[in-house]
């Protein structure tokens, strides 16, 4: 039987075929093909059938090796012999649909009766399709009724597959009366072959024979079963608003402290793992969530290497924006850096393939294709009911593996449960389900998705509850303006649905470094606490208030002044004084040539409480705001895939290939080429044309576009002159203008 070439079957298609083909195969469209022949050729390529595979689901696949397996690289085969082999529990419907689909994708073409595939198949969809070996003819009826139990199990093994397997009993084959091993004697019976001296291999008749009834296994027709839990969406979005204000907390921690201690950089990159413990015992959360933080901050910009002699890990001029944005962005610009980080943080602790421990931000961890297998898993949950939660990420995992058995490589049924649990840590995810905020942040971006969060977040409340053991508990998330002032003056001790604070002697002390006065901290708990404010909060803000900047610093390099010289001279007395190289300049006034804030540092240290004033005797806040970097711009990420073009430039090209088509087949007359030397090309081809135009006859121009790309057009010139040719194309029906240094050679069409 004869079938169709892929290119007379693509010749044969209408415009719509030919562009759904190039929306599902996008690398077939650049470079553009300069006809159906280089199209059909760059179709059957390896490369490209391998990666029009990626996304073909298990049973689709199936149909793709059933027809290797009938040989449909070599010969076309009909329809009803691929049922035959298919078997009887796969339904004439579905198979109709996945032929659909495979031409539709061009991994297979011609009618019912007479279907092929390109012989790049065989070795770009799997080296033994359906687990079977390679066709021996002559076994085409292999007796295998008089072999023995233990030549059946030999047999059952190669037909579940692979059909090849390692032995010595290869080096040599025997007669079969001298045969002693099973492999010996089902190589003597010609029912194995040998590949080599260690090697024997099932042949494809040998295999179909032993699995009877099904010649290709058990069949995965339809994805495996996912369970599922519905909940209310509110429910899920109400646990992820909470979840997001818990990482922009975590993430502020972590700026803050590396802003006053930035860890080293590893000499291979990355960081220590004492520094990991470390930051994760500052910011009380496990190790495996400060490392998902730190690789989450670093890709957002917050956090980067300094690059100096001694690099150190520190946060960037980008911080300090973020720091000041709403809750709402922040966990945007978060979530994206997340959604988008090119590495897996699931990898950190485990060791590499030479033992060696995989630190955060080491090079390691990077993975090109993670973002695509991210969203493909978040896109697999969006696919569901909102509120939906998927009970065992194993089913998800079997679930995606049905849909795209090619894609995650050793480590999908890994992603799947990484990217649950980062997600929701992320906020993205919650309980299971996706968020609406990450559903927005899939499909529209961050910008969307920040204003989706608002709906999910818990209203700020304007007021808290003292106790009287000078805690302070926050019901919700606090008013910006009043969390700041807040957080001055106390110290958080435990944060969740309602945050725990806590007031103490430094606390305070630290609200006075900042400005503030006692005035301000009685007027801040009188308003904000719903419950009555205890003595001790009272006596605590006062007593400090009473110590607190009865010693004044200045800039002597500093000074300090005091109303009382009998306080002065016992600072002078402490053995302090000697070490801030302290100086009394007056009865009231003391210098020192060192900084004013390591003389207040060090006189704290003593035991007393200076303060630091400007030039207009005001108290001054010295507390330093931490090491900043510059911002680094984040490089932009490669698309993993090839992208796709719009449908105006899809259709687009399909009409330059057709017009290429038409002018492959047009007749060429008198003939002019501009040779690589240019010599008298140019001349001869601009007199060709000029004719061409005075006499009304059709040009065949030969051109390079702007990108390179070859083509070939029908052309009735109209105007020759001014670098330009200017004329009718009948290869695309309509006038168009050519530079004439782009025009490699051109011949009349004959009559």
């Amino acid at each position: 039987m004869s079938g169709t070439t892929l290119a007379d079957w693509l010749r044969a298609q209408d415009d719509t075929v030919l562009v759904a083909l190039l929306r599902a195969r996008p690398d077939l469209a650049t470079p553009v093909p300069a006809d159906t022949a280089v199209l059909a050729a760059r179709i059957a390529t390896r490369a490209s059938v391998s990666r029009a595979c990626e996304d073909l689901d298990t049973f689709t696949l199936t149909v793709l090796e059933a027809l290797l397996v009938l040989d449909a690289d070599q010969r076309p085969v009909p329809l009803p012999e691929l049922a035959g082999l298919l078997g009887k529990e796969v339904k004439a419907r579905q198979l109709k649909q996945t032929v659909a689909l495979l031409r539709a994708r061009a991994l297979l073409w011609g009618p019912d009766d007479a279907l092929s595939t390109p012989p790049a198949s065989r070795d770009a969809v799997a080296a033994f399709p359906g687990g079977l070996g390679r066709s021996v003819p002559e076994l085409a009826d292999p007796v295998l009724t008089d072999l023995g139990d233990d030549e059946h199990r030999v047999l059952k093994t190669l037909a579940d597959g692979p059909p090849i397997g390692q032995t010595k009993d290869a080096a040599l084959v025997v007669p079969l009366a001298q045969a002693r091993t099973p492999i010996q004697k089902l190589l003597a019976r010609g029912l194995l072959i040998r590949r080599d001296g260690k090697t024997v291999e099932l042949p494809r008749e040998v295999g179909l024979a032993v699995r009877g009834d099904r010649p290709l296994g058990r069949l995965q027709v339809t994805e495996p079963a996912l369970r599922t839990t519905a909940l209310t969406a509110s429910v899920v979005d109400e646990t992820g608003g909470g979840e997001a204000l818990e990482l922009a907390r975590h993430t502020e921690s972590l700026v803050n402290a590396w802003s006053e201690d930035p860890p080293s950089v590893l000499r291979t990159g990355g960081l220590g793992v004492r520094e990991m413990r470390r930051i994760a015992k500052d910011l009380e959360v496990d190790e495996t969530r400060a490392a998902l933080l730190i690789e989450v901050a670093v890709a957002a910009g917050l956090i980067a290497d300094s690059e100096g002699v001694d690099p150190e890990w520190v946060p960037t001029a980008l911080a300090d924006t973020w720091l000041t944005a709403t809750p709402e962005v922040r966990w945007s610009t978060l979530a994206q850096a997340w959604l988008d980080l090119p590495r897996l943080p699931g990898l950190i602790g485990q060791r590499d393939e030479k033992e060696r421990l995989l630190n955060p931000l080491s090079a390691e961890l990077n993975r090109p294709g993670a973002p695509r297998d991210r969203r493909r898993i978040l896109e697999a949950l969006a696919g569901l009911e909102p509120g939906t939660t998927v009970a065992d990420p194993a089913e998800l995992a079997a679930v995606l593996a049905w849909r795209a058995p090619r894609r995650g490589g050793r480590l999908r049924d890994d992603l799947v449960r990484w990217t649950l649990t980062e997600g929701t840590a992320l906020a993205v995810l919650s309980r299971g389900a996706i968020t609406s905020a990450g559903k927005v942040l899939l499909t529209e971006g961050p910008a969307l998705a920040s204003k989706q969060l608002t709906d999910s977040l818990p209203a700020p409340v304007d007021h808290f509850l003292v106790q009287a053991d000078l805690t302070v508990i926050a019901p919700g998330r606090l008013e910006p303006e009043l969390a700041d002032e807040l957080a001055l003056v106390a110290d958080v001790e435990s944060a969740g649905g309602a945050t725990v604070y806590r007031v103490g002697d430094d606390s305070v002390r630290r609200a006075f470094d900042a400005g503030k006065t006692a005035a301000d901290l009685h007027e801040l708990f009188r308003k904000g606490s719903r419950t009555p404010i205890p003595q001790s909060l009272t006596y605590l803000i006062d007593d400090a208030a009473r110590k607190h900047g009865r010693l004044r610093g200045g800039a002597a390099s500093s000074f300090l002044r005091c109303d009382d010289p009998v306080l002065l001279t016992e600072v002078m007395a402490h053995p302090a004084a000697d070490a801030l190289e302290l100086r009394k300049i007056a009865p009231t006034v003391l210098v020192s040539p060192l900084p004013l804030s390591d003389v207040l540092d060090g006189l704290r240290g003593a035991g007393f409480a200076p303060a630091a004033e400007g030039p207009d005797g005001r108290v001054l806040d010295l507390r330093v705001s931490g090491r900043r970097i510059p911002g680094k711009a984040r490089a932009a990420r490669r698309p993993v895939h090839v992208p796709t073009p719009s449908e105006e430039q899809l259709a687009e090209l399909v009409r330059l290939v057709k017009a290429g088509d038409r002018a492959r087949s047009t007749q060429r007359g008198e003939r002019v080429s501009v040779p690589a030397n240019h010599g008298n090309g140019p001349s001869a081809t601009v007199d060709l044309l000029q004719r061409a135009a005075k006499e009304g006859r059709s040009v065949l121009v030969d051109l390079v576009d702007s990108h390179g790309t070859a083509a070939t057009r029908v052309i009735k010139p109209q105007i020759v002159g001014g670098g330009v040719l200017e004329g009718y194309d009948l290869s695309y029906g309509e006038v168009r203008r050519f530079p004439l240094h782009r025009i490699t050679s051109a011949a009349l069409v004959e009559d």
